[in-house]
């Protein structure tokens, strides 16, 4: 859906824009699903919460149906992975050929049409043992011209091919930077629940907030910041600085606040903490309810929220903007990729911290939830330089992606 919607845009300022109302109404349904439905399906029934998920997908598909005619559809031009399969199998089975002197080497460009290597068609010179795919071998340059065609797949590549291998290569160390935010997110959504279970619930009298439903302060955050993004600060950033903020400049802010919302959760934690020593004694704090309000946890997670508002869409216009044409769909599935590695090594994290250290007991009063906090903190910071060693070395594929950014 994301990519069919970016589609639908020519300019890369409309795209950014759709990014961030995909992700503010995709975050909103997580809100509902959280909490209207999990109220209807505890307090009626689950046959109704299901039967609401159930018109509620059927009337996004009437709607999809209905807007059928005025979408703009790329044409299919075959499977990209078979082609980008095609790029390593054959220059594997060229290892061993020498590309001759510089201007001698033909590359095979497409239609049986050939570029030597002083021409402007010819491939970069990045990852150039990735070149050998598209090189044209004596016995390849025997046949006729025609012959190129024939001879091209599992042995010979095309130009183009190769450069959209060598992209999609040249963007997984800035992606591998988005694993470490997300484990740190995945961290602090299940912890927050501890925490929560462990704090006053109460509202007034008689409504206690649910544990499980701590983690929308994060999701609503995310949907309360994305318009004044959109709307405000983007726009008074261009005003300022003479060009929007870049899709990797958003990134590389919302790990900033990324890092800020871990030294809060550390912080709040040490102060829940504090609440249970002076109150019970350290080792006799195991069953008490802190009678500190939940309410604080909002702060943390509001940032978490913030950050993701900055990061999440930026991280998804990068891709989209600098991946082949041919791996759109791939491209706007990079960061939810990213987001589910980060989450299944959270869960290694976790697992981690309780066997080397005592800081999550069984009981989280008795531990030190707060050095966790404070070791995610120096992990993302680290991180971050890793993203800004990333970004600086990284060089765009696409001109108007360069103007974009």
């Amino acid at each position: 859906m994301a990519t069919m919607g970016a589609d639908q845009f020519s300019s890369s300022t409309d795209q950014d824009t759709f990014f961030n109302w995909y992700f503010v109404f995709l975050y909103a349904s997580f809100v509902l699903g959280h909490t209207a439905i999990v109220y209807i399906q505890d307090g009626v029934s689950w046959a109704l919460g299901f039967g609401v998920c159930l018109a509620a997908t059927a009337f996004s598909f009437v709607m999809l149906l209905m807007g059928a005619r005025y979408y703009r559809m790329p044409t299919p031009k075959g499977g990209p992975y078979s082609e980008l399969a095609r790029v390593v199998v054959a220059s594997l089975r060229k290892g061993l050929i020498n590309e001759g002197a510089p201007g001698h080497a033909q590359y095979y460009v497409g239609d049986d049409a050939v570029a030597d290597s002083a021409s402007d068609r010819a491939p970069s010179k990045r990852l150039r043992f990735l070149n050998r795919a598209a090189l044209i071998t004596a016995s390849e340059n025997s046949v006729e011209t025609s012959g190129l065609r024939r001879a091209s797949g599992w042995r010979l590549s095309r130009v183009q091919q190769v450069e959209d291998l060598k992209s999609l290569l040249a963007v997984f160390p800035l992606w591998s930077s988005g694993i470490v935010v997300a484990m740190s997110i995945g961290v602090m959504i299940g912890m927050n629940i501890l925490q929560a279970l462990a704090m006053d619930r109460s509202i007034g009298h008689r409504f206690k907030i649910p544990a499980g439903s701590i983690g929308v302060c994060s999701l609503l955050a995310f949907i309360a910041i994305t318009p004044v993004l959109d709307r405000v600060v983007f726009p008074l950033w261009c005003r300022i600085a003479g060009m929007p903020p870049s899709a990797l400049q958003r990134v590389g802010i919302g790990y900033v606040v990324n890092i800020a919302g871990m030294v809060v959760a550390a912080l709040v934690e040490r102060r829940r903490l504090s609440i249970v020593h002076v109150l019970h004694g350290a080792n006799e704090g195991a069953g008490w309810v802190t009678p500190m309000s939940v309410m604080w946890l909002i702060i943390p997670l509001g940032t978490i929220g913030i950050g993701e508002a900055l990061h999440l869409p930026g991280n998804m216009a990068f891709y989209y903007l600098e991946f082949p044409k041919t791996l759109r769909s791939l491209a706007t599935a990079m960061a939810p990729l990213h987001i589910a590695m980060g989450f299944y090594l959270s869960t290694a994290f976790v697992d981690v911290v309780r066997r080397v250290t005592a800081w999550l007991p069984g009981n989280i009063n008795q531990g030190r939830l707060d050095n966790v906090y404070w070791t995610l903190a120096v992990a993302v910071t680290i991180n971050f330089g890793y993203f800004l060693l990333c970004a600086s070395r990284y060089k765009y594929q696409n001109q108007s992606t360069t103007m974009a950014m």
